[in-house]
């Protein structure tokens, strides 16, 4: 029979570009923090500051010996490290990001100017090698000696990454920042700057920005601003102007949903300091990016002749934090620029939307979707636009879907999230993960995580029902479902067949890969990250996690708490918890049940518990006639306490076993521990 191949659609370039700067703002955005206090230090405490403290601005000497200060050695080590490390764990987690940032030295000292974009490369290089190397001796490595050849592996790969920023990255670095430096000047010089904007605001609309913003801007900025107090280039894409002038045009000359919507945008877009909310006006309308290209032109030339700028980068692009790191002796100018950028964008759509026909503005719902297949994926703000429950499910009344997000395009990334993230959150993983690789789209991710550690990153977001309300406000761009049953909810099928759908109906387009990208690029959690690889392979170690001594054919409890407690007496007896991890045991279950279905409950701690875990274990009790489990037969009691995911392995056999009758049967019929180790998977106790 003959066997059809479905060439798979090729990647725009647009989406690459995409994809490079969501991937270079995930190690900025994250530090936006750091960059901030340091450009409050550096306005308040130079010599030119408003406080001028020598021993903090760093000039100056005191005692004979030169002020170091605080500005010098947080542009020159503290901002590139933060950098490097974030870009190591976005690729490697926290193992990543040590090595990224030991990379990033060598970088910083073979420079000695601020090595952002160095950090940039380091990072993720250091994150990734460390990654591929570890990847020589999965599982190879012999019980006792994981942390010996971990810990050396990191540091003598650290050491040589180092040199090789010393010597090989930070040259070419120095080099391409010489040369970037030389033609921002030689644009400043001959007033060509404002043409920057020709590309620069159509980029925005596109989402294209951060790759030049966060890759090339920034870090010429901070240089430029370590120069000479402040630097121009921070202003040049987060001005508000330019979107503020075609919001205000659409509440004087718009119609319908446009018009209305227009203020509350202005405010979210001006004071918030969300750009995005005013691009599906633009896209309503394309001529509008002519005003906005007019705005920011306007904006820089303002800036370039009053000699204006800021001290640090303005994230978000609010006027609030716009002025709050203005140079002291720009705030003039820095004002100009955006009521000068407002007023040209504000005139030249009046005269575009005056002068044609615009009974498009009906269509703001199909333009925000336009947005969000460019984004990749839901808009935060698009509520605003087209009605607080534009984005809700219609199957949250059922206890299924638990509704906010829409997806914009295929499902590249599903994450399960309980209390803690090591017990019940790992099983149900484990099951939807083996339904959907037996769909067909193994490329599906399915991870779990904590509720607390959560970010706005995935594109299926799963709960237990009790805990839905708590996951939402941290993903609120992910379709959510709730369960009560994480081991044979039907909801799972549901999930699969949305999987189905959104992947194969032009689910691999390039309008939707963004956020599978993104979210897989992003700084996500080590407990998602590592419970993909759990179910392939065992983690190093696990042979140690379930042992025979912690199995029991016939459990004494006849009530869940003492059936808790004894599963914790097992973990205690291993020396794997302390006393205070049996408390948070029945703690834990009080606020959402460890019920699992299929005759299986896994009592386990709650996240703040995790203090009192020594080591990973899992220990498995059976109760032949049941006890009863808040209403539900329990027949299977799993104790589990897991520490940097090394007991997922195990969780993942548990869940295959549970999911199969025949396993289950099995298991029922048992007459000895070695049948129950041999079960899942550990015949070697």
């Amino acid at each position: 029979m003959a066997t059809e191949t479905v060439a798979k659609p090729r990647t725009s370039a647009r989406v690459h570009v995409q994809k490079f700067g969501t991937f270079l703002s995930g190690m900025i955005m994250p530090n936006i923090g750091a960059f901030i206090a340091w450009g409050i230090i550096t306005a308040l405490f130079i010599e030119k500051g408003w406080l001028p403290v020598p021993v903090l601005g760093g000039f100056g000497e005191t005692g004979g010996k030169p002020n170091v200060g605080l500005v010098g050695p947080m542009i020159t080590y503290l901002l590139p490290l933060l950098i490097g490390y974030t870009g190591g764990k976005n690729v490697y987690d926290v193992r990543g990001g040590v090595v990224g940032a030991i990379g990033t030295m060598g970088v910083i000292v073979g420079a000695g100017i601020p090595m952002f974009i160095g950090a940039m490369i380091m990072g993720p290089l250091g994150g990734w090698t460390m990654k591929k190397i570890d990847m020589l001796w999965e599982g190879k490595i012999r019980p006792g000696f994981e942390m010996l050849v971990n810990n050396f592996s990191a540091g003598i790969w650290g050491a040589l990454l180092a040199m090789l920023g010393f010597f090989g990255i930070s040259p070419l670095v120095t080099a391409f920042s010489t040369g970037a430096g030389n033609v921002v000047q030689f644009l400043v010089n001959n007033g060509l700057l404002p043409l920057t904007s020709i590309f620069i605001e159509p980029a925005k609309v596109l989402f294209l920005n951060n790759a030049i913003n966060h890759g090339v801007l920034t870090p010429l900025g901070v240089q430029q601003s370590l120069d000479q107090g402040k630097s121009i280039l921070f202003l040049l894409e987060a001005n508000p102007g330019p979107g503020l002038g075609i919001l205000l045009a659409y509440m004087f000359f718009g119609r319908g949903a446009a018009k209305a919507s227009a203020p509350g945008a202005a405010i979210i877009h001006f004071l918030g300091g969300i750009h995005e909310i005013y691009f599906p006006y633009v896209l309503m309308r394309p001529l509008l990016i002519l005003a906005a290209i007019a705005g920011g032109m306007t904006g820089i030339a303002t800036l370039a002749v009053t000699g204006a700028g800021l001290v640090a980068p303005a994230a978000p692009g609010s006027i609030l934090a716009v002025l709050a790191q203005t140079s002291r002796d720009s705030y003039l100018g820095v004002i100009l620029s955006v009521v000068l950028a407002a007023t040209a964008s504000f005139l030249v759509a009046s005269v575009i939307m005056k002068t044609t026909k615009h009974s498009d503005e009906t269509g703001l719902g199909d333009a925000t979707a336009r947005m969000e297949a460019m984004k990749g994926k839901k808009s935060s703000v698009s509520s605003t636009l087209t009605g607080a429950g534009a984005g809700a499910s219609a199957g949250a009344a059922s206890g299924g879907r638990g509704g906010v997000g829409v997806l914009a395009g295929p499902v590249r990334n599903i994450v399960f999230a309980c209390d803690a993230g090591m017990g019940s959150s790992a099983m149900g993983a484990s099951v939807l993960r083996n339904k959907i690789k037996a769909a067909g789209f193994p490329d599906v991710k399915v991870t779990n995580a904590s509720i607390a550690s959560l970010s706005d990153t995935y594109d299926v977001v799963i709960t237990h029902q009790d805990l839905t309300e708590r996951a939402k406000p941290a993903t609120s761009s992910a379709v959510h479902y709730s369960v009560d049953n994480f081991m044979s909810s039907p909801r799972y099928d549901e999930i699969v067949e949305l999987v189905r759908e959104s992947n194969t109906e032009g689910g691999t387009s390039d309008a939707g890969t963004a956020h599978g990208a993104h979210a897989a690029e992003a700084p996500v959690d080590a407990a998602p990250a590592a419970a993909g690889a759990a179910a392939a392979a065992p983690a190093a170690g696990s042979s140690d996690i379930l042992a025979r001594e912690s199995v029991v054919m016939r459990g004494s409890a006849t009530t869940r708490d003492a059936a808790i407690d004894e599963a914790g007496r097992l973990l205690l007896a291993r020396g794997a918890v302390d006393e205070g991890y049996i408390a948070a045991m029945h703690e834990r279950e009080e606020s959402v049940s460890t019920y699992m279905g299929s005759f299986l409950a896994i009592p386990h701690g709650t996240n703040a518990a995790k203090d009192h875990i020594r080591k990973s274990a899992v220990s498995v009790i059976r109760y032949p006639e049941g006890i009863d489990w808040n209403g539900k037969q329990v027949k299977f009691v799993v104790g589990v306490a897991g520490i940097n995911n090394e007991h997922l392995h195990i969780l993942s056999s548990i869940a295959k076993v549970f999911t199969n009758k025949e396993q289950v049967a099995r298991l029922e019929a048992a007459t000895s521990e070695d049948e129950v180790l041999e079960l899942f998977g550990k015949v070697n106790a």
